[in-house]
């Protein structure tokens, strides 16, 4: 049964896209067919396959705007059982470009009918923003994955993202759900990680991921080579911990 994801947490710098790259590797390592969405201009997620981003005539972008259909978007194959659409710096003029536009929430849920049986999983990249590009997203997935840096801060802004969802859920997509949280930049031998992995835990003790994903320099230097980390460093720290938390979302799915 095909499930969609979305990878959203609106404060930036918490390791989203690394996670969105990096669960989809790992899923796809477990035999799972992925489609991988870019909704974030950034196209860090682009990248992160070795996707020129600027030389993409066919993205996110022109799937919003009625220029393309789903399946003109999608590259295929960019890795063995992953595919992606991809984004770029075009993205940044949707909100303005889709001023007036009936239903603009539900455009991308609407297109993705069409391909999500092709599919074990849908993950989308979200923004660090609640825009149109996030509730895009948000209208389309079943559920969230909410990555959470091991930082105090990190703390003041979940119970905002949870309160969008919540109000996602209420007036536009009665069917989301919350899938769960995934620490990141965990470092076991602070007090600060672990003050912080309690204090959520204690809030939401159904929704956080055992897996914690640590602090690994290979984590960070995959990007700038356009690889997930299942090529770059296959037996580094990070890449087994985002395998373990692939197995974790097959196992509730």
């Amino acid at each position: 049964m095909e499930k969609i994801i979305a990878i959203t947490n609106q404060k930036g710098g918490v390791g989203k896209t690394t996670t969105a790259v990096n669960l989809t590797a790992c899923l796809a390592e477990l035999g799972k067919k992925i489609l991988l969405i870019d909704a974030d201009q950034q196209g860090n997620a682009t990248s992160s396959f070795s996707i020129n981003k600027v030389e993409q005539e066919h993205t996110v972008y022109e799937l919003l705007l009625g220029e393309d259909s789903i399946k003109e978007s999608i590259i295929n194959e960019v890795m063995p059982n992953v595919s992606v659409i991809p984004s770029n710096i075009n993205l940044g003029a949707t909100e303005i470009e889709l001023i007036g536009i009936p239903d603009k929430e539900f455009i991308l849920s609407k297109e993705v009918e069409f391909v999500k049986d092709d599919y074990d999983y849908i993950i989308i990249d979200c923004p660090p923003a609640l825009n149109t590009l996030t509730l895009n997203a948000l209208t389309t997935a079943d559920s969230v994955i909410v990555p959470i840096q091991c930082e105090y801060l990190a703390l003041e802004g979940l119970s905002d993202l949870i309160q969008t969802i919540n109000l996602v859920k209420e007036r536009l997509n009665p069917s989301l759900d919350l899938e769960g949280i995934v620490f990141t930049m965990y470092d076991s031998r602070t007090i600060l990680s672990q003050n912080v992995v309690e204090e959520v835990t204690g809030h939401f003790p159904d929704k956080v991921y055992q897996t914690k994903i640590p602090r690994n320099v290979r984590l960070s230097e995959a990007p700038s080579f356009g690889q997930p980390i299942t090529i770059y460093d296959p037996k580094c720290a990070g890449a087994d911990s985002y395998r373990r938390l692939a197995q974790e979302v097959v196992s509730r799915t």
